[in-house]
């Protein structure tokens, strides 16, 4: 999957918008020119929009015939404070970032927006950014449908659910603010399949090929592959991390299976508390304990998280799958043992891994070391939480320290505390901990993440009355998704009681040999640890059970490269105006070309490529080449679509501060590549009547 699949056209126009960059008096208005807004209806909800979220402008609005708006707001000096909760306050001579998303954004009624935070965020960022292949964040999961399966009912059960969650009716927008788009309506795609036209490996690699475009809702859908009359049909939901992870899906598929057995209709209406009220939760918890939590536990600096020592490149690339299983007796056994040391078999987990990681180090010594621990967030002091679908919760930093000297009770205390302490804040992010601690932007805390999977059956009751029509269902199993960390391993309990580990993994990292190698020897320590004659070992005895064993290597990742590169789309007249298109990650891939190759003016078109956050553009980021083509008198026009609006922006002000003179803009919604390129024209066709 590229770039260009990332987003989709929705039913209308994407909107451009044009405007003028430079410094401009205090008190000034904002003048904004509005390209693609079909009636002069939509351009009024969508200017009332505007004044309703941004109430420190008085918001005016003049038309000029079919499509063609201005949009003046100018700062109300009256009306102090009136910024609406979580938007910072517009700047009197600037667009801010969330003013910019709302122009930007879909049009009025496509969606109620959420600004989103914390790993939602993260994951958003990494999942537009990917050039291409597979989207590293799919998740699939499937299982068995035995005995009869009323299509019709299915499927209305699905879509009774997408109305009752409004989590099923979201979809991203990364424009210029990350936010999550509570849309009124979505569909749920459902397709049929046959074991006669497709295999089940087949269909995965498809699926996952397929992905989403994240702009559209649902981020869901379904697939069924039925085989020959009486054989089970396999039903495989796809869904987007980001958005869903494992005890989301599992709530979900509790709701379809009440609606399935109501008809296919759940009674009720909206369910609620939802993501809008977790949203205006979180926005009164106060951070101070969590502060003064990570302040402490953050990863030190130093401390072991890679799985395996340093070793070369893998020559391999992609993500790697593989499983293995906690067969019986070991599975009931080593949830004895761990209850009789007074915790859960994650702990004994979570001590395994820290003692892989310890060995991977090749320490002689007392070491900390960290790993991720995935909490669930359900279980917040939010009446109803438990039972909202989506990412509540996070990927949060665990570190132990391992003394080969000291005894493993030790350390099956030291981790059982330790999520015991993050579990009162899920709510914290990784970027918040980075800050806390001291740490760069996108510095990463771990390399390794452990999720311990949840219950996934429907319910003794629910169980019992799809058996009573003789529909039986097996437990659902994950495929798995990356967590954007080289391994990630989900843990979970099949039908019959066995532990499973399912392990993701980057094979740029790690070699598919030595990501077998790793979790074969977690496997090993999980049996070898009920099978210990000394009831309190230290921690190096347990370590030394490996002694005989060849640590797994692990390749380093050449740090990304922030660079800026120019080239040139097209060709033009020495004396014409220069098209300057600012392509920043997420920007939709394909829609610059498609603009170049359909223009018929005389003008240069070019690309300036910005690999780094957007919005974050400085004076010694900006081109030489193309500095100098604004110092020597050609007009310049930026244009950017989605993401790249808000950095050609950025960029048209610093060159509008060291030229002096104003730079124009053209600044475009989110669509496919032909919307995308349809509303940079219509916004450059703005540039030239107006300066004509």
């Amino acid at each position: 999957m590229s770039v260009t699949d990332k987003a989709a056209d929705g039913p209308g126009p994407v909107l451009a918008v044009v405007h003028e960059a430079g410094r401009a008096a205090p008190g000034s208005a904002l003048v904004l020119g509005l390209r693609g807004l079909r009636h002069d209806a939509d351009a009024e909800m969508f200017a009332a929009r505007i004044a309703e979220r941004h109430r420190r402008f008085r918001v005016t609005l003049e038309g000029h015939g079919p499509g063609r708006h201005t949009l003046r707001l100018l700062p109300d000096t009256g009306t102090p404070g009136h910024a609406l909760p979580g938007h910072a306050s517009p700047s009197p001579t600037g667009l801010s970032p969330e003013l910019l998303a709302d122009l930007l954004g879909p049009y009025p009624g496509a969606g109620e927006p959420l600004v989103l935070s914390g790993e939602r965020r993260e994951l958003l960022a990494e999942a537009v950014a990917r050039a291409d292949g597979p989207d590293r964040y799919l998740e699939q999961v499937h299982w068995d449908w035995s005995g009869p399966l009323d299509r019709g009912r299915f499927d209305a059960a699905w879509q009774s659910v997408c109305g009752r969650e409004s989590i099923l009716r979201a979809a991203f927008d990364w424009t210029a603010v990350p936010r999550l788009l509570l849309h009124p309506y979505a569909e749920v795609e459902i397709v049929h399949r046959t074991r006669a036209d497709t295999t089940w490996r087949e269909l995965l690699d498809a699926d996952r090929a397929q992905g989403f475009a994240l702009n559209r809702p649902p981020l869901l859908r379904l697939t069924l592959l039925e085989g020959d009359p009486g054989a089970p049909t396999r039903v495989l939901l796809t869904c987007h991390r980001a958005l869903l992870d494992e005890r989301g899906v599992h709530l979900l598929l509790r709701a379809f299976y009440r609606a399935y057995l109501a008809a296919g209709a759940l009674p009720g209406g909206e369910r609620r508390p939802d993501l809008r009220d977790h949203a205006r939760w979180l926005a009164r918890q106060s951070s101070e304990g969590a502060r003064e939590l990570w302040t402490r536990a953050a990863p030190p600096r130093g401390a072991a998280t890679a799985p395996g020592r340093p070793g070369p490149d893998t020559r391999q690339s992609g993500e790697g799958r593989l499983s293995r299983r906690l067969e019986d007796p070991y599975g009931p056994r080593l949830r004895s043992w761990a209850a009789a040391r007074g915790v859960g078999e994650s702990s004994a987990l979570h001590v395994v891994w820290a003692l892989l990681l310890y060995r991977a180090a090749a320490a002689g010594g007392p070491v900390a070391v960290s790993f991720g621990v995935r909490v669930c967030g359900g279980d917040i002091a939010l009446p109803g939480a438990g039972g909202i679908p989506g990412l509540l919760g996070s990927a949060l930093p665990m570190t132990v320290r391992v003394d080969p000297a000291a005894p493993l009770a030790g350390l099956l205390r030291q981790v059982h505390d330790a999520r015991l302490d993050m579990g009162a804040y899920p709510w914290v992010s990784a970027d918040r901990i980075r800050e806390w601690s001291g740490r760069g932007p996108g510095e990463r805390l771990t390399d390794t993440v452990i999720v311990f999977d949840g219950p996934a059956d429907p319910g003794a009751d629910v169980g019992r009355e799809l058996q009573a029509q003789g529909v039986g269902v097996d437990a659902p199993r994950t495929v798995g998704a990356g967590g954007g960390v080289p391994v990630t391993v989900v843990a979970r309990h099949e039908s019959g009681g066995a532990l499973v580990l399912d392990a993701v993994y980057d094979r740029a990292c790690l070699a598919d040999a030595d990501a077998a190698a790793v979790l074969g020897q977690c496997v090993g320590l999980l049996r070898a640890l009920t099978d210990l004659p000394d009831a309190d070992p230290t921690v190096g005895a347990v370590l030394g059970l490996l002694a005989e064993v060849e640590a797994p290597s692990m390749a380093a990742r050449p740090p990304a490269v922030r660079r800026t590169a120019l080239r040139t789309l097209r060709g033009g007249s020495s004396s014409a105006e220069v098209i300057c298109l600012v392509l920043v990650p997420g920007v939709v891939g394909g829609c610059y070309e498609r603009f170049a190759r359909d223009h018929r003016g005389p003008q240069t078109i070019v690309v300036v490529d910005l690999h780094g956050p957007p919005g974050a553009v400085l004076p010694g980021a900006v081109p030489a080449a193309l500095a100098e083509l604004a110092a020597c008198g050609r007009r310049l026009v930026l244009g950017g679509c989605g993401p790249g609006a808000g950095a050609a922006y950025e960029l048209a002000r610093v060159l509008a501060d060291g030229t002096g003179s104003p730079v124009s803009v053209v600044m475009t919604g989110l669509g496919g590549p032909r919307s995308s390129a349809e509303a940079l024209a219509r916004g450059l066709a703005g540039v030239a009547v107006r300066r004509g």
